[in-house]
């Protein structure tokens, strides 16, 4: 099967993940870029999946292509909870992953390795031009350590170390991160619903 959804999204490196995952399924993923200029929705959800479900409606309608949003981020048990969805702009609107990193630090300074508990959290959501849509979680537990370690990735990767392993998601490959991470198990969970809806539109679409 040869099919085309829409990631909506501007990061590059979220695209580039999604497409490494589902190019092996013939799933060709455009971004933002590449498709017809819409407003895109205020993250105005207090949840994961509410937030992806609005950014991947508002893609189809504009669009009439299929469209995968997700919404994802960091949840720090010390923090109770927080960033959550607010990980993008957690040092406040426009800040950078530097800087929502070294604020997410100074507010650890105090806590010891045993409580700097953490998940990263990915909703991934599917929305079709005929309005049916569908929600996929996956997480990714760990702790964060005491400073940032690694080069790769993005976000918050650099301070977070999955359980059972001994480097950072930073310090990984992309292969190695994909394996593990909260939207790489997001995405594999989706795959398959994916391509029975986009087969299923195919028929209806034939008849």
């Amino acid at each position: 099967m040869t099919a085309t959804v829409v990631l909506a999204t501007r990061n590059a490196k979220k695209l580039e993940e999604l497409r490494r995952v589902l190019a092996a399924e013939g799933i060709e993923v455009l971004g933002l870029a590449d498709v017809t200029p819409h407003p895109e929705p205020e993250e105005t959800e207090h949840t994961f999946a509410g937030n992806a479900l609005l950014k991947a409606r508002a893609c189809v309608e504009a669009t009439g292509l299929p469209t995968l949003a997700d919404d994802s981020g960091l949840t720090v048990a010390a923090l109770g909870g927080m960033p959550g969805v607010r990980s993008a702009r957690w040092a406040g609107p426009g800040s950078s992953d530097e800087e929502n990193l070294a604020l997410v630090l100074r507010q650890l300074a105090d806590v010891p390795t045993e409580r700097r508990t953490a998940s990263f959290v990915c909703a991934l959501a599917l929305a079709l031009p005929d309005g049916r849509s569908e929600v996929i979680h996956g997480e990714v537990t760990g702790r964060l350590t005491m400073w940032a370690r690694g080069e790769n990735g993005f976000g918050y990767d650099p301070i977070f170390l999955p359980d059972g392993h001994d480097r950072t998601t930073a310090e990984m490959s992309a292969e190695e991160k994909d394996a593990i991470s909260h939207r790489g198990r997001a995405i594999r969970a989706m795959v398959p619903i994916l391509t029975e809806l986009l087969t299923a539109t195919e028929r209806d679409g034939e008849r």
